[in-house]
């Protein structure tokens, strides 16, 4: 059986993955001038960060 410890560790890691990727797709969502996109997904990360 996996402990608590791990899956905390999981889902811990999980969400930084996520909130990385948003922050790289939020970067390339600007260069390319695509506004609606940059604040879908800072919503987006502002939902992981709670």
């Amino acid at each position: 059986m996996i402990s608590q410890k791990t899956l905390e560790n999981a889902r811990q890691a999980h969400r930084t993955n996520l909130i990385k990727s948003l922050e790289r797709r939020i970067e390339v969502a600007k260069a390319k001038g695509q506004i609606a996109l940059v604040e879908q997904l800072e919503a987006e990360k502002l939902y992981y960060l709670k």
